[in-house]
């Protein structure tokens, strides 16, 4: 069994037009929001065993906020295993699905933090099943800040393909105001 959660970055700040999209950080609202999902995963003991993050510091940053929350009861976050990698940003879903397979078969749950619309593309692809409701907001739209948690039953990333997950949750920070 692999469990893999999607998270998508959060808002980001468009207040200065000179900044290049890789380098915007996130927007006070980003923040904000960032910071609930990384409370709404702690509370439901989310501990990912290895986590693998968009360069992009809007990604940077909303993983850190994540990060901050799952280890406000005492778990050490830092020894979770991040790989920050300049080939998730804006790479396409073929691509970050390639990178899933990659991941060694020791790792039973994974964290993989991106961009839309290769995030949603991915997620949508990945699910055939799961809750209704969940699965109908996941279809609609793949918000900012947004974390899908998707349940293979395979032994090895290898064997993650389309229509192979169950959607387990679907959580968007609107819903935890």
């Amino acid at each position: 069994m692999k469990t893999l959660y999607l998270l998508r970055h959060a808002k980001s700040n468009w207040g200065d037009a000179r900044i290049a999209d890789h380098d915007r950080p996130l927007a006070p609202r980003g923040e904000d929001a960032a910071t609930r999902i990384g409370r709404y995963l702690n509370d439901r003991g989310v501990r990912p065993e290895l986590i693998l993050c968009s360069t992009a510091r809007r990604a940077a940053d909303t993983l850190d906020l994540v990060l901050a929350q799952i280890g406000r009861n005492g778990g050490d976050h830092a020894a979770i295993p991040v790989e920050r990698e300049r080939g998730l940003y804006l790479c396409g879903a073929r691509v970050m699905l390639e990178r899933i397979r990659d991941v060694p078969d020791g790792v039973h749950t994974l964290m993989l933090v991106a961009h839309n619309p290769d995030l949603h593309s991915l997620a949508t692809s990945l699910v055939v099943e799961g809750e209704a409701q969940a699965r109908a907001h996941l279809t609609e739209k793949f918000p900012t800040a947004a974390c899908a948690a998707i349940v293979f039953d395979v032994a090895h990333w290898r064997d993650v393909a389309p229509g192979t997950g169950r959607l387990a949750d679907f959580v968007r920070p609107r819903a935890l105001s």
